[in-house]
């Protein structure tokens, strides 16, 4: 009976010293956190010393249990609501409550283990005879349908609890929502992630484990998606939701769309694909890594969970794939585009560049075009590059009857190669950077050339609809020029490559410094990539589209739609590693490093 009692006064004495940690004395929700422990803790005192231990309360023993099974979730529930409020608590603070509830959880551990029935009336014989005297009576009526129903609500109560501090700590089972993982994992699949050597924090602080494993290039993790805020008001709907959805059985999940009304995407699963110390660069789809230590090299392991081509997955895999996208139509085509502009030299463009400014100036000379009106120049919205395409024809027009119109077309075609000397010098040769490439690195000299070769198309468009209008043709009639048609390809097929070329190509992350000098990715931060590269939103992107230059240092640049804004992911953002696929069965296994399911 002695260590009984013992057990009781530790147990008290801990809840009594966390009640006092839980007092706040801000003016909002963590205000609760005090009245709430106090209770608890005075009717957790009065059914264990009064009721048990002086009235030998054995009848209520299951009354009695319950306090001790509820005592971890009051006051890890405290432990939220007094860091609910606007501001945090002191990292000491956190510390001793964090300390206090883990002392308190086991204690009640323990003593349930020992107010188990086929123990406590052993410590007692007064208890034992009490007992005896009153054999349990199993309710009747409607007084057993009640019970029956609390009963049921106290074991989804209880479970919710449990299955938060187990997601908190130990591990979480996830659905996969999407298809950027394909075909490592496909929409529908079930996934355990094993939390605990991640350092897992207690809700709304920084106090938890210790962290206990580091990341390698080809783990798939699941982090919180750093797009989104991690302020508080953000950190409680998140940990508040997971408690309504498993009290709701996973009906209502209220964390389940961004401020916007549009589905959230947190968390992520994705692949760890770059890591600390690090500067990274992907480059027609293969990605380079290089460290203080080491050039650029191109990182080989990634060729075993890539996939760029739908064709390329096994007709089993593909058949269960929802989102079949036109990439893999435009990918041949692709590969194609980008042998064009590593071939592409730059000698030839520059006299195919001055040939087309010289033949539109010969039209505008032949014809004796009069300006009609001051030039309205090509510039802003006006030169993104589908616009350019869409508008050709205007633009002709302004450009042939627009005073000024010849010269702007002749600096629009030829500025880029005025202040270079020995162009032959430039060219891609399987290196990544280097004085050979325009801006110094593989990206960048990418980017010009796209940039050169969508001026010579756009060139070519003009100088034809000047050609055909000084032969007399009509714009209604264009359509049947042969020549200007394939032009047209030719700069829709470029115009498709540059709207995806975001998946297959990032510059130098993380970017160098003003100086020129490389950066490197932090300690204790990684980079994280989704396998299905066409179909994943993940850290190479931000969510919303900017008109972005291809070229920042020429005035008539083309510009794209970008969503490329590159970023690390803390370690504390990280919840662990996906470890088993458990469901379907016929998919059960590891998430392996290598991509099994390609042809």
């Amino acid at each position: 009976m002695k260590k009984l009692k013992f057990l009781f006064y530790i147990n008290i004495s801990l809840a009594c010293v966390f009640t006092l940690l839980s007092v706040s004395f801000r003016a909002d929700v963590s205000l609760i956190a005090f009245p709430l422990s106090l209770i608890f803790t005075i009717m957790l005192a009065y059914v264990t010393f009064v009721v048990l231990l002086k009235k030998d309360g054995v009848l209520h023993m299951d009354a009695i249990r319950r306090f001790y099974q509820y005592e971890p979730f009051v006051y890890i529930t405290a432990f939220v609501l007094q860091r609910a409020g606007n501001y945090g608590q002191p990292f000491a603070l956190d510390v001793a409550s964090a300390i206090v509830w883990t002392l308190i959880t086991i204690l009640s551990f323990i003593i349930l283990y020992h107010l188990n029935d086929k123990r406590v009336y052993s410590y007692k014989p007064e208890w034992e005879e009490i007992h005896k005297k009153h054999p349990v009576q199993k309710a009747k009526g409607l007084k057993r349908v009640g019970i029956e129903i609390l009963e049921w609500v106290d074991a989804l109560i209880q479970a919710a609890f449990t299955i938060v501090l187990l997601n908190t700590f130990i591990f979480q089972l996830y659905e996969i929502p999407s298809e950027s993982m394909v075909p490592t994992f496909l929409i529908g699949d079930r996934v355990a992630v094993v939390k605990t050597f991640s350092g897992p924090k207690f809700p709304l602080s920084d106090v938890g484990l210790p962290y206990l494993q580091d990341y390698k290039r080809g783990d798939v993790v699941v982090f919180r998606n750093p797009h989104y805020s991690n302020d508080r008001k953000n950190e409680v709907k998140t940990f508040m939701s997971q408690f309504v959805y498993m009290l709701t059985l996973t009906l209502v999940n209220p964390n389940k769309f961004d401020e916007y009304g549009r589905q959230k995407a947190d968390p992520l699963v994705k692949r760890v694909t770059g890591l600390p110390g690090e500067q990274l660069m992907l480059m027609d789809g293969k990605l380079y890594s290089r460290t203080k230590d080491s050039d650029f090299k191109v990182v080989e392991e990634e060729s075993g969970w890539t996939l760029w081509n739908i064709e390329d997955l096994n007709p089993a895999t593909k058949a269960k794939v929802q989102d079949i996208n036109s990439t893999h139509k435009l990918y041949p085509k692709m590969l194609e585009i980008e042998q064009k502009r590593r071939d592409l030299n730059l000698e030839e463009a520059k006299k195919t560049c001055e040939d087309l400014a010289e033949r539109f100036n010969s039209i505008i000379e032949k014809n004796g075009v009069q300006p009609s009106s001051a030039l309205k120049e090509i510039s802003g919205r006006d030169l993104f590059v589908e616009d350019l395409y869409k508008q050709s024809g205007n633009h002709t027009v302004s450009l042939l009857t627009g005073e000024g119109g010849g010269e702007w077309f002749d600096k629009f075609l030829n500025s880029w190669h005025r202040d270079m000397t020995n162009l032959s010098s430039y060219t891609e040769n399987g290196v990544v950077t280097g004085p050979h490439l325009v801006g110094g690195d593989l990206y960048s000299d990418s980017l010009f050339r796209l940039n050169l070769m969508c001026k010579i198309h756009f060139g070519q468009i003009v100088v034809r609809n000047a050609e055909l209008l000084s032969d007399g043709v009509s714009p209604s009639e264009w359509n049947d020029d042969e020549e200007r048609n394939s032009y047209f390809a030719e700069f829709a097929e470029l115009i498709d490559y540059i709207g995806h070329m975001d998946a297959r190509n990032m510059g130098l992350f993380p970017a160098n410094s003003a100086d020129g000098n490389p950066s490197y990715i932090p300690d204790n931060c990684y980079f994280m990539m989704g396998d299905n590269r066409f179909n994943s939103l993940d850290m190479r992107h931000k969510y919303e589209s900017t008109l972005k230059n291809l070229v920042d240092d020429d005035p008539y640049s083309i510009k794209y739609g970008s969503y490329l804004e590159p970023q690390y992911v803390s370690r504390t953002r990280m919840l662990g590693k996906a470890v088993l696929r458990f469901w379907p069965f016929n998919r059960f296994g590891t998430p392996g490093k290598n991509n099994i399911s390609k042809k």
